[in-house]
């Protein structure tokens, strides 16, 4: 009978230990299910904000043809200012030269 109640004893224990064992795992599980779906709700929200970024760039900043193309306009516009300085320089020289002929002839 001692026997039988020692064992009985030490499995109460034992079933003791395990149910609160149990009801730690289960407390720990509940609180991780909270925290997984917190942190896809806020990967979600993270990607969402992310497509619309892309969207917003895609659609703000300049592409590279865009660029070659103000690039070209800027060169010519940059070519027709010095070829109008190169005239100026031009005209200015030949002004030059006949206030200079002109002094020594007399």
């Amino acid at each position: 009978m001692k026997a039988v109640l020692f064992f009985l004893t030490v499995a109460g224990a034992g079933w003791g230990i395990w149910w609160k064992i149990d009801s730690r795992v289960k407390e720990g599980e509940k609180s991780t299910e909270g925290r997984i779906r917190e942190a896809e709700e806020r990967a979600s929200k993270v990607a969402e904000d992310l497509a619309g970024f892309k969207l917003r760039a895609a659609e703000t900043y300049a592409t590279k043809a865009g660029m070659e193309a103000q690039t070209a306009q800027i060169m010519r516009a940059i070519e027709g200012v010095g070829s109008r300085v190169d005239a100026i320089s031009e005209r200015l020289d030949r002004v030059f030269e006949q206030r200079s002929s002109r002094s020594t002839r007399t």
